[in-house]
């Protein structure tokens, strides 16, 4: 069996499918990896240490003609499609938020198989497989960098010879992965942090990183899903979240937003007008960004400023820390590639609650909405 590790294209991608390490340890386990030249310098595993691990370097037509399995992070591309070897080939990377109808439809004319990593489902056996998870955790701590490069004051509570600057007041929209992580990098830092999710089980989580829950009275059990993710409020709770978030907003300093629905766009959390009632200086970090963003006037990939608040919309933030992000991410492809592969052959079975979870396309067939 062949495993292929692609380059990837998309501008500003600066991670890798499998670093040296996870090639490696399938390389001991008897399967040929083939890695395309420069596939990891932007993550800083060059060729080298490729090639010590056991791969064997080549260019993009051969690792995406003569693989079995094509592991990457982005979704391929048409052309890249096209190279796929006709029959039984198969692709597991991220499928990302754009429409999808194209690419099943090359991936069907291929008659090959995709995997989309986003549907990894939550289960006890497939949380090492889920990258989600890992790549929320790198988004949420370098949310606070962000937020903290911008902010108009310190983070920390310092006592100089100038007199004590009091610590600033950071509050985190969802206590998700990237929310958690959130709290627990600007707690690091110094900063009083508060936080809101519409889920009861987060409370606990929020509390135990040294946070304040905010109105945690409008949490409850049946806001989350069995999977364990936020379901869409309805208008009621909705208008109840909102003016629980305006008048906690004018007393904070950086706002971190996280919130996401599987599926459907983030929820909007930051009107216009509760901008207007924060005080200038202050900082808006649109984690949701992606998906539409928590805050009203979020523009993906632009800095925004209104009246005095900042309002950042950063994009694929995890890989703007691409070595850590690079492994997490590995670790995660290389467990469900040890999943997959049965007696030194890729089997893709649709029975499997895993595989089925994943798989959009099989052997020319859309086998998934």
């Amino acid at each position: 069996m062949r495993i292929g590790v692609p380059r990837e294209t998309l501008e500003g991608e600066r991670r890798v499918a499998l670093v040296p390490d996870a090639v490696s340890r399938l390389v001991k386990a008897g399967v040929e990896v083939v890695v395309e030249y420069g596939a990891g310098l932007a993550a800083f595993s060059p060729d080298e240490a490729y090639a010590k691990a056991g791969a064997r370097l080549a260019p993009a037509e051969e690792v995406w003609g003569r693989s079995d399995l094509v592991t990457k992070v982005r979704r391929p591309s048409d052309a890249e499609i096209a190279r796929l070897h006709d029959e039984g080939a198969a692709v597991v990377a991220l499928v990302g938020m754009g429409p999808q109808e194209d690419l099943l439809a090359r991936m069907n004319e291929r008659k090959a198989s995709f995997l989309a990593l986003e549907r990894v489902p939550r289960i006890t056996r497939a949380q090492s497989m889920d990258v989600l998870s890992s790549q929320a955790t790198v988004a949420g701590y370098k949310a606070v960098l962000l937020g903290a490069s911008e902010l108009s004051r310190l983070l920390p509570m310092l006592t100089t010879a100038a007199g004590t600057l009091a610590p600033a007041r950071v509050f985190v929209l969802g206590a998700g992965v990237a929310g958690l992580q959130a709290i627990a990098t600007a707690k690091r830092l110094g900063a009083v942090v508060s936080a809101f999710d519409i889920r009861a089980a987060a409370a606990e989580q929020v509390k135990s990183l040294g946070a304040s829950f905010v109105s945690g009275e409008l949490a409850s059990a049946e806001a989350q899903t069995a999977g364990g993710y936020a379901k869409q409020q309805t208008a009621d709770e909705r208008g109840r979240t909102l003016a629980a978030i305006a008048e906690h907003l004018p007393s904070v300093d950086l706002v971190i937003g996280t919130a996401q629905i599987p599926g459907k766009p983030a929820p909007e959390l930051i009107t216009g007008a509760m901008l207007q009632r924060m005080r200038p200086g202050s900082v808006v970090v649109d984690l949701a960004a992606e998906t539409g963003g928590n805050c009203a006037v979020t523009r993906p990939g632009e800095r925004v400023e209104v009246d005095g608040v900042v309002v950042l919309g950063p994009l694929n933030v995890a890989a703007s820390v691409p070595i850590h992000a690079s492994q997490m991410f590995s670790r995660n492809v290389l467990t469900l590639v040890q999943h997959l592969v049965k007696d030194g052959k890729l089997v893709l079975d649709p029975t499997d609650e895993i595989t089925r979870a994943m798989l959009l396309t099989y052997r020319g067939e859309v086998f998934a909405p």
